[in-house]
């Protein structure tokens, strides 16, 4: 695909996809095993009412890895480390009449990222209809994405799954916390990998996902519930959330939403230690406080050792 602006870099998903093939595991009975990879959570806690909860202690917090209970060895209360906040936006053909509320929104949600928190905060922005570009790399100069978000042209099918693996593998060389925010308005129609892949490299990434899936009609008639599925798993698998808003101020206060999140993290960390292994390589963790009512939203697990 040609560039779409002039800084603009394309990718041909085949060039990208190749390796990301799942391996194939001896099957034999668990076994244990101590690492030394440190495991990082980024933990939002609410209360019951969905209020924000801050000023927690590290005695606060209880984490299990495949059921085995870990000892917290790093900890950071509402964690100040850089941002990178790779933008997914959604230009396929469906998006044509929303993409320029859309882009007003993000405009002014990258001012407010700017505006406040570490002065080492970036955000990209990507691109994705039948092709994944990148229209914009990682920066702090908001005149620089504004610029990269105008005269954006919606057209062709929705490669939402390959949008994630890339945006995965470029956050995982980034320092500090990783973000991605999907802005979408349906389902995968034209993807090279599938679903399962583009979560583990989400997973490998250490990235939260939050999704923003814009309702393009006010009932369910011919919504696409498998994409709201996909976009359900991507956020939940990895501690963020789906927002499902109409143009205009329900998509601000989306955008609004997923700042105080960003701004209210606790970092935590472990080294895993006997941890049972499983054949699919996938460790499940269970991170909750000790106080009864309050809900913890982090990453549902990692790719680690597999039974050997």
């Amino acid at each position: 695909m040609g560039r779409t602006a002039e800084n603009a870099v394309a990718w041909t998903r085949r060039t990208f996809l190749a390796g990301c093939g799942m391996g194939v595991w001896a099957q034999q009975q668990p076994t244990f095993r101590t690492e030394v990879k440190l495991v990082r959570l980024l933990a939002t806690v609410k209360d019951a009412a969905g209020g924000q909860v801050g000023g927690l202690a590290k005695e606060e917090f209880l984490i299990s890895d495949n059921g085995a209970r870990q000892e917290v060895a790093v900890f950071e209360q509402h964690t100040s480390q850089p941002l990178s906040v790779a933008i997914m936006l959604d230009i396929s053909g469906s998006t044509a009449k929303d993409l320029k509320y859309e882009v007003d929104s993000l405009q002014r949600f990258a001012k407010a990222l700017f505006g406040s928190g570490n002065p080492e905060d970036q955000a990209a922005l990507y691109t994705f209809n039948h092709d994944v570009a990148r229209a914009c790399p990682f920066t702090r100069r908001l005149k620089r994405l504004e610029d990269a978000m105008r005269g954006l042209k919606a057209g062709a099918g929705t490669s939402l799954y390959d949008a994630v693996l890339l945006g995965a593998q470029e956050l995982e060389s980034r320092d500090g916390r990783r973000v991605m925010v999907v802005i979408t308005d349906g389902g995968d129609t034209t993807s090279f990998t599938d679903f399962h892949k583009a979560l583990e490299a989400a997973h490998q990434s250490d990235a939260v996902i939050y999704a923003i899936l814009v309702v393009p009609i006010e009932n369910d008639a011919g919504r696409n519930i498998g994409g709201e599925n996909a976009l359900a798993q991507f956020a939940g698998g990895t501690g963020g959330k789906v927002f499902q808003p109409t143009i205009g101020a329900a998509l601000d206060a989306a955008f609004d939403s997923i700042l105080r999140d960003l701004r209210t993290q606790y970092l935590l960390g472990y080294y895993p230690k006997n941890v049972p292994l499983t054949r699919n390589r996938f460790h499940t963790i269970k991170l909750e406080t000790k106080t009864p009512g309050l809900r913890v939203q982090t990453r549902s697990g990692y790719y680690g050792d597999s039974v050997p």
